[in-house]
């Protein structure tokens, strides 16, 4: 059991870890001498860098990203903080479920987000304030690793669903 409950605390660290580098890492959009996420447009040859503002085209598309990312690491580190409580306050046999609640919350928003980029990641990416070459790049790792943590997220909300709390 306790080899269990070491597994299930790593798998969501994991998960939460996954969420803090692709909602802050500068990788969701990358190109070779570009690279940029949901905050800013970095160019590698100047090492320059500029925020994304109510000045790029599809802004409201970027900021539903951002919020979406921003939810999901919160709701992550939130269900593992009640995982830990009622680690301690549930009854023997009860089930996780407010903490199974919180996770699939977090697996929603990051679902949320990472979809709102891929549907509107041509449109996102046209704008006058990129550099020209933005519009040839390619997904980045932090892109990948949102949609990893969605199935991280997913698969750790089934599992607290289905645990049961044992001595």
């Amino acid at each position: 059991m306790l080899i269990l409950l070491a597994f299930i605390i790593v798998f969501h660290i994991t998960s939460a870890a996954l969420l803090f580098i692709s909602t802050i890492d500068n990788a969701w959009w990358v190109g070779d001498n570009f690279s940029t996420d949901v905050w800013r447009m970095c160019t590698t040859n100047t090492s320059t860098c500029r925020a994304i503002t109510d000045q790029f085209r599809e802004y409201q598309s970027i900021q539903a990203v951002q919020a979406s990312m921003i939810l999901s690491t919160i709701f992550c580190c939130v269900a593992f903080l009640v995982f830990i409580l009622q680690l301690f306050r549930l009854k023997q046999g009860e089930r996780f479920v407010l903490t199974s609640i919180i996770q699939f919350l977090s697996c929603l928003c990051v679902m949320i987000a990472a979809s709102i980029y891929t549907d509107r990641h041509e449109e996102l990416h046209k704008s006058n304030e990129y550099i020209p070459e933005v519009a040839e790049g390619k997904y980045g790792y932090s892109f990948v690793l949102a949609w990893i943590a969605f199935a991280f997220t997913l698969i750790s909300g089934i599992m607290y669903l289905i645990l049961r709390k044992r001595k």
